[in-house]
């Protein structure tokens, strides 16, 4: 990514150079990466700059911190289109290549209903959000009830710009729409699959029980230990879904995965396991797919990001 933002330093820069105090290609890059965060105004802009230049300096170098949105606006408004538009090719590029894999965000999708506003006239707000993986809350919608989470999802995946990146929903979210609106996107997706689809359910539950598939199907594993427990988590999965009916129903289905996961109290010896199936955009790799399935789990922090309580504590 470094290399792709060298790119903007070619950008030709009219300016008194004795009143200059911010590069032009560290604004073009903080427009930039304000645009993909579906930031659209310059106060914006500034206000996205400024609640991540600790992100920004990574890349920039921002030698007298953030500038001013009426900065911005001047600087931008000197800035040959067709740099911008080469600007945008180039990253797309490197999003499609190799190194694009390591700046691929995987964003969960999660719901959590609010504690405390229901009463005998109304059930509890339920709240639909979108977080990166490390954890930033990105977008959010207010639906009346858990199960309007499946009109809530393509709403917000509107909200903001998800290409290059990899979505994660709950089974809630196992709807033919909702894949084709990732796709349309140019995004990724891996999402949980269970009853709530019960023919691909059964045929992808079916595949992994025949030990000959299971075998031969990609495997991925982890053990950590807690205080007092271990957990262990196995992951497989297949690019082999010729034989899958509705393939193509699911707009760019490319694989299906199985994951297994035991937790063995340390002191009874008592274990507990789940398993949960998926399916997903991504082609045949193990590891990225595990990941996504283990970055899951910022979603569940939804609630502390928005700032409710939720029923489940």
């Amino acid at each position: 990514m470094i290399e792709t933002l060298k790119y903007l330093e070619m950008a030709i820069d009219i300016r008194q150079e004795k009143k200059v105090l911010h590069k032009m290609s560290d604004i073009i890059a903080i427009v930039f990466f304000a645009t993909l965060a579906n930031a659209d105004e310059w106060v914006a802009i500034e206000i996205f700059a400024r609640e991540h230049e600790e992100f920004l300096r990574k890349y920039l170098e921002l030698p007298n911190g953030i500038p001013s949105h009426d900065t911005i606006q001047r600087v931008m408004a000197i800035v040959h289109p067709e740099l911008l538009q080469k600007f945008k090719a180039l990253w797309s590029e490197m999003l499609s290549s190799d190194e694009g894999e390591k700046v691929k965000k995987i964003l969960a999708i999660d719901g959590k209903s609010q504690r405390g506003n229901a009463n005998i006239n109304q059930t509890a707000n339920h709240i639909v959000g979108m977080v990166d993986e490390d954890g930033f809350s990105l977008t959010e919608k207010l639906v009346d009830e858990k199960s309007n989470e499946i009109t809530a999802i393509p709403k917000l995946l509107d909200d903001f710009n998800i290409a290059g990146h990899i979505v994660t929903i709950d089974a809630m979210g196992c709807q033919k729409e909702i894949t084709r609106k990732i796709r349309k996107k140019k995004a990724d997706y891996v999402i949980a699959l269970k009853g709530n689809q019960p023919i691909l359910y059964e045929d992808v539950r079916l595949y992994f029980a025949d030990p000959d598939f299971l075998i031969n199907s990609a495997y991925h594993k982890t053990t950590e230990k807690a205080r007092s427990s271990i957990e262990v988590r196995e992951y497989w999965q297949t690019g082999d879904i010729v034989w899958l009916s509705q393939k193509n129903e699911w707009a760019g289905l490319k694989s299906i995965a199985m994951t297994k996961n035991t937790i063995t109290n340390i002191k009874s010896g008592k274990q507990t396991s789940e398993i949960r199936y998926f399916i997903s955009s991504l082609p045949l790799d193990i590891n990225l797919t595990a990941k996504a399935i283990r970055k899951h789990c910022p979603g569940r922090r939804l609630r502390l990001l928005l700032g409710y309580a939720t029923k489940d504590g």
